[in-house]
């Protein structure tokens, strides 16, 4: 199926490229939001499994990666409250543009993605009535098994220290995301550190908005993610108790792939399949 490039552009002037695959007849509209680090164009695989079952799929690209015009650095700095409050509005618009106003809105996203999905939907319910998550959870060191939490809890102390020595974090350098904006990471680990979502400059309370928001949410949890294990992804799900819930979990054998944080994105039909589910 055809891949379209919609132009999407901030309120501060920041712009970048939805990949937008859309079937003749779509039945609903996905704007999908990627993991920490990752571009638009490695969930093109997704969205043509997706739109090959009828829905329309819209990739957003982070501030700061693939089309992003902005890169981060000493002088580009940006947090949560840009993402949330900025960016995804941009994206929402520019799909608004060319769907009609009928079709069921569902954002989705991986990892931080599917995070901040939930935090945009709480913040907006009218941005999307379903939300779907792969490989997601709340990064809480607590949330994650020992011995791995000990070791968790060491890197969410270490990295925004790198991240302002470096005046960004070199994630590509050092194994973990990309470049990524020092204020983003600082928002990420605080979560991490107190198992509390807020953002630097947002006046809203995010743990409120999360716990009376009232989506359906459809998880996808990987079997062997131990980036995103179910447990985070409870801890989660369990800040949002008026939302309706479900979670399937896919293995190898499903997958027809290591059921890891990142290889199903190769193969995505089985996660298609269990979000349409």
């Amino acid at each position: 199926m055809h891949v379209q490039q919609l132009e999407a552009v901030a309120a501060d002037g920041h712009r970048w490229e939805l990949q937008a695959v859309i079937p003749e007849n779509p039945t609903a509209r996905l704007l999908w939001l990627p993991a920490l680090g990752t571009a638009a164009r490695h969930y093109l695989p997704l969205a043509q499994a997706l739109a090959a079952r009828g829905v329309a799929v819209f990739l957003h690209e982070w501030r700061g990666h693939g089309s992003s015009k902005l890169r981060a650095g000493r002088n580009c700095n940006w947090g949560y409250r840009e993402l949330l409050e900025l960016d995804l509005p941009g994206s929402e618009a520019a799909i608004s543009r060319i769907t009609g106003p009928g079709l069921p809105r569902i954002m989705g996203g991986h990892s931080l993605g599917g995070q901040l999905a939930c935090c945009r939907a709480a913040l907006h319910p009218e941005a999307a009535a379903e939300i779907w998550l792969v490989g997601s959870g709340a990064p809480w060191w607590r949330a994650f098994p020992s011995p791995m939490r000990w070791w968790l809890l060491i890197a969410y102390r270490v990295l925004p220290w790198v991240a302002r020595i470096h005046g960004h974090l070199p994630g590509r350098r050092i194994g973990f995301g990309g470049r990524e904006a020092r204020g983003l990471i600082t928002d990420w680990a605080r979560t991490a550190t107190s198992g509390r979502y807020a953002a630097a400059g947002l006046d809203a309370d995010l743990e409120q908005a999360l716990a009376t928001a009232t989506p359906a949410i459809h998880g996808v949890v990987l079997a062997d993610d131990w980036y995103a294990p179910e447990s985070s992804l409870n801890f989660l799900l369990g800040k949002m108790p008026q939302a309706e819930i479900s979670v399937t979990t896919l293995d190898d054998a499903a997958l027809d792939i290591d059921a890891d944080h990142f290889k199903w994105m190769k193969r995505p039909g089985a996660v298609a399949a269990a979000l349409l589910g």
